[in-house]
């Protein structure tokens, strides 16, 4: 197999808005580009401030260097060639850190400001750049020269007609393509020469020696970086197929400018390497000597074993394990077995802590292999018991096919605790096999669930089940696709004399959005309209777009035309795409006839974030183009340790069971523990971490209940859903850095017949910086989303649309895993029945407010209290403040600063030490809720209960309409009383109105305003002897000014 070099690619567009450096008002600008220790040049455009050069410049990456940083920079500069300058002016640069660039096909043009290089630079401009890496083939390496002691001293006819041919000399890869050449005064390319300002060469390091330097660290693509939380890499053969699981993730591909590097394992003077299947996860070493446990005398018996499915596998990321807690597993190796007196396929069966199992049937090849490992769960560490390995025949009729087996005392077995070396499989001898033994290679030890083998390892409680694997999943990469339809042509159907309408129909798998109808008579009808739609990657549908002609009787299909998502441009930022005509066929017709064309706008906008999560609770607000993703400012670990108390979830057999499963979910990383079968108790002790890119966001962690245990039997109940148990969310920014969280959280459940809580989980979370802390409070300078959630904002209606749409690809994306991650899981965990109509949540909101304003309330009856003189030493004290914040205003804004300084360090005090914030039932009023509401809340859409619940549910709904019209009435009334005071509706009180402003007026400009607002504020706080129990004048008159709720039918 070839080995490739990895190329960073960068195309230069153009620039746009350069500052004129040549004396004569404008510039002649070339562009030099530095990567690690390469330097190269485009060519020079001769007088022009918005040059466009549309040149791709190739550089060499390498291994990570301490003297080659991997900064890219590109400056511009004036070619002094060109004007009576005497040196290349700087025009601008830009420095851009190797973790943005993408993988050749995820490019788009981006526009960066050019930036100053000193204090006193002057700079102005944009420059358009593609930035990618792309992967070629390694040339092969030049043959060695023929040695000299072969040309031997020959006549010269006879060394003429036996000279061999000459191999190709061995020269340096010539680059990609060839670099510009500066260009001179007289315009015309000559040799290269030092430029005299010091500036480097094009330097480039030779492609045949960089490949062999760098085929270690860039044998892959960059489509296999190193996952995060991934295990350490284990030797494997070149031929092994990658599988799916394998794949990497965006959450992975971070480090884009540094290839991880493969190197080779040298075996030592004495050590052997054993021949292994490529699925081992462990080096097979074996040490001269005998160093594994000694295998005791134990009589063997026939025992019922459970057989294992071969297809038991699972993938897990390793971690160090240090919030959950340590589970002792005791691990049996089966590699091989050689010498055996059989010609089928025998199994292995293991029999410890009262479990018993067997092996999937050997597979032959040289020996007997099997290279499964099984973790038998011990209750305790020090707990000693019997570890029974035996080798059977397939039952045969009349033969119990019993062909040896071995004893161990698990009291000797060692005990590896990672980073440990793994423990090599050793040759032992099966006794009781008959006067034809074998042996049987296996390793037995005692670990943890941080062990290597423990992921693809048969687990006592999981019972061997495929579907109760533990697995780390990806969410597709989702873009918004924006189809500007702009018009038609030739567009002539059989009633083109009068004014007929069309509409374009534009589809993308499942979705369907339509444009609005627009009349034409000449059959050139104009939309100019966006319609939105989400694609996820790889992209492998057509946008399909039908033009119709609207009729009373229907729509009538005029032409159709399609085009592949491939084809389709992407974009970063708000720049305007080229528009395309597209042909109308007519799919009807045996022929593709010609129905006209339309013009499209078509790409895919990368800067907007895809919403698939409800804002309030959205994990992650990162733009699809990676690009503009910003460097992570930490990392959050989570430790995932058990639940206690669940509740019985299903009857299998007449006993009640629960198989719980954890599924936590954080940006586009989701994680799936293994199912625990038949435990109200169940322990996982995983550990996950996710990079975080923004504090302000939420984890959430969910518990399930899986049929998926009876899928292997091909019964019904497969097809049932699996049941949620309940939910925990965590926003990261309520967690102090550095500091565990490990509590128990109350899982209930919301359903149609009220409020139950489903037991308890338990969970460890950290956050842990990456960044400055400057770093990570800059980031709450930051909007939210994307710029382009600003600059081209989509509406509420449509979002809530689009992220439904997202939620689907996603739910049928994740379904279609192995093992699956269900739909109901799914939507349950991005809660895409959060916008449902509930009158549960009309109250909770309702509550809210209030709450918001029980601040305002309170000072306001403070305020009416100290007016009515309730505790004169506080009205007192009041009126001494009055005075002094009229003579000073400046003390103003600094005395309320205070006084908000002084409240929230009261408040320190009082601050929560309880668990973080969960699900809280009295804020939800699930306690309080009517059982009929809760009934309408899960009630979908359209109704499916009886005409008489819908009729009593519509007149409910109308008593509340009611009261909302006569509140929404009362504010507008009283806002249109505020317009009468100036619209003299009423002339007499607008009249006095009017009047009494002018005299305040003339009163303000000749008396102080200190003094009047002294005065008003003394009047305000006047004893209540010195006050009238009826409403004051000025309620009055304002009460009596007229509304236009007269005039309402």
């Amino acid at each position: 197999m070839a080995s490739t070099v990895r190329k960073l690619r960068v195309e230069v567009v153009e620039a746009r808005d350069l500052l004129p450096k040549d004396g004569h008002g404008t510039s002649s600008p070339y562009v030099q580009v530095d990567f690690y220790g390469q330097r190269k040049k485009t060519q020079t455009r001769i007088r022009e401030l918005n040059p466009t050069w549309n040149e791709v410049l190739d550089f060499n990456v390498g291994k990570p260097s301490s003297v080659f940083g991997d900064m890219l920079e590109v400056d511009v500069y004036h070619d002094k060639n060109y004007g009576p300058t005497r040196r290349n002016n700087f025009l601008g640069r830009i420095r851009l850190n190797s973790t943005q660039f993408v993988r050749k096909g995820e490019e788009a043009l981006m526009y960066f400001p050019l930036e100053r290089k000193s204090l006193f630079s002057w700079t102005q401009g944009d420059i358009g750049l593609r930035i990618y890496y792309d992967d070629e083939v390694a040339p092969p390496p030049s043959p060695p020269p023929p040695p000299v002691e072969e040309v031997k001293p020959e006549p010269p006819p006879p060394v003429e007609e036996v000279k061999p041919e000459p191999p190709p000399p061995a020269e340096p890869a010539p680059p990609p393509e060839d670099q510009p050449k500066p260009p001179d005064e007289a315009g015309k390319q000559v040799e290269p020469a030092p430029p005299a300002n010091g500036d480097k060469p094009n330097e480039e390091p030779p492609a045949d020696h960089q490949a062999q330097a760098d085929a270690a660290a860039i044998a892959g693509p960059e489509a296999a970086p190193p996952v995060e939380n991934a295990a350490p890499e284990v030797e494997k053969p070149t031929e092994e197929p990658q599988s799916e699981t394998s794949l990497p993730t965006e959450e992975s591909k971070d480090q884009v400018g540094q290839p991880p590097a493969t190197e080779s394992v040298q075996p030592g003077p004495e050590i052997q390497m054993m021949a292994a299947s490529v699925s081992n996860p462990v080096p097979e070493v074996k040490f001269a000597g005998f160093n594994g446990p000694q295998p005791i005398n134990m009589p063997f018996a026939r025992k019922n074993f459970t057989t294992l499915d071969p297809t038991e596998s699972m993938t897990i990321e390793q971690s160090s394990f240090d919030l959950v807690e340590k589970m002792h597993y005791l691990f049996v190796r089966v590699v091989k077995a050689r010498s055996l007196p059989t010609n089928g396929n025998p199994v292995v069966e293991i029999a410890a802590s009262g479990h018993h199992v067997r092996s999937k049937p050997a597979r032959k090849t040289n020996l007997l292999e099997w290279d499964q490992t099984f973790a038998f769960l011990r209750d305790s560490q020090d707990s000693s018991s019997r570890l029974e390995v035996s080798v059977w025949d397939p039952p045969a009729p009349g033969d119990h096919g019993f062909l040896g087996g071995i004893c161990f005392d698990v009291s000797e077995i060692p005990l590896r605790d990672p980073p440990d070396s793994p423990l090599a499989p050793q040759w032992y001898r099966l006794e009781e096999g008959g006067a034809h033994g074998g042996d049987l290679m296996l390793a037995t030890w005692v670990g943890t669930q941080a062990d290597e083998a423990f992921p693809d390892a048969w687990k006592t409680d999981t019972a061997g089940n495929v579907n109760s694997r533990a697995k780390v999943y990806q969410s597709p990469k989702l873009w918004y696709l924006r189809a500007t339809v702009l018009e038609a042509q030739d567009i002539l159907p059989l009633t083109a004399s009068k004014e007929v309408s069309f509409q374009v129909r534009a589809q993308l798998g499942f979705q369907v959005s339509k444009t609005k109808v627009s009349f034409s008579r000449n059959g050139t009808p104009s939309w100019n309209e966006d319609l939105m739609f989400v694609a996820a990657e790889p992209f492998s549908d057509h946008l399909i777009l039908t033009v119709e002609n609207r009729q009373p009787k229907g729509a009538e299909t005029i032409g159709v035309a399609s085009i592949t998502l491939t084809a389709i441009e992407r974009r970063v930022d708000d720049r305007k795409v080229t528009s395309r005509w597209l042909n109308l066929e007519d799919t009807n017709g045996e022929k593709r006839a010609y129905k006209g064309r339309v013009q499209l706008r078509l790409c895919f906008d990368g800067g907007y974030h895809v919403m698939d999560e409800a804002a309030h609770v959205c994990s992650d607000f990162r733009p699809t183009a990676r690009q503009l993703w910003k460097p992570p400012v930490g990392k959050v670990v989570l430790g995932i340790i058990g639940c206690k108390n669940l509740m019985p979830m299903k009857t299998i057999n007449g006993k009640g069971s629960t198989d719980a499963y954890c599924v936590a979910k954080y940006g586009s990383k989701w994680v799936r523990t293994r199912t625990v079968c038949d435990s109200l108790d169940p322990k996982w002790n995983e550990q996950y971490t996710w990079r975080v890119y923004d504090p302000c966001t939420v984890l959430s962690v969910g518990v399930f209940d899986s049929w998926g245990v009876f899928e292997t039997d091909g019964s019904k109940e497969a097809t049932r859903p699996d049941f949620r148990i309940g939910k925990v969310r965590v926003r990261i920014s309520t967690l102090q850095l550095g500091k565990v969280y490990r509590n128990m959280y109350p899982l209930f459940v919301l359903s149609n017949t009220g409020g139950k809580k489903m037991g308890e989980v338990e969970i460890a979370i950290k956050f842990v910086r990456e960044a400055p802390t400057l770093d990570i409070l800059h980031v709450y300078s930051q909007p939210l989303l994307p710029l382009m959630h600003h600059i081209k904002p989509l509406g509420m209606g449509q979002q809530e649309m689009l992220r439904n749409t997202a939620v689907k690809i996603v739910a049928a994306h994740l379904s279609r895993s192995e093992p699956p991650i269900r739909r109901e899981v799914v939507l349950y965990m991005l809660d895409a029945d959060s916008q449902a109509f509930s009158m549960r949540k009309v109250r909770v909101n309702w509550f809210r407010i209030i709450n918001v304003i029980a601040g305002l309330v309170d000072i306001a009856r403070w305020m009416h209290d100290t007016r009515l003189w309730k505790n004169p030493t506080a009205t007192i004290l009041v009126h001494a403040l009055l005075v002094m914040l009229v003579w000073f205003p400046d003390l103003i804004v600094p005395t309320l600063a205070f006084y908000v300084f002084v409240i929230g360090s009261w408040n320190y005090r009082f601050r929560s030490r309880d668990p973080l914030p969960h699900f809280d039932p009295k804020i939800s009023l699930v306690d309080v809720v009517d059982r009929d509401e809760l009934d309408e809340e899960f009630d979908g859409v359209p109704s499916n209960r009886p005409n008489e619940m819908v009729r009593a549910r519509y007149d409910k709904l109308r008593m509340i309409g009611a009261r909302v019209q006569t509140a929404l009435g009362d504010f507008a009334t009283q806002g249109e009383r505020v317009q009468a005071l100036v619209t003299w509706r009423d002339p007499r009180a607008s009249g006095v109105f009017v009047g009494l402003c002018f005299v305040v007026a003339m009163i303000l400009y000749m008396v102080p305003s200190k003094m009047m607002a002294m005065a008003l504020g003394f009047y305000y706080l006047r004893h209540p002897i010195f006050r009238d129990r009826m409403p004051s004048p000025a309620l009055n008159f304002f009460r009596r000014l007229p509304s236009l709720s007269d005039r309402i039918m």
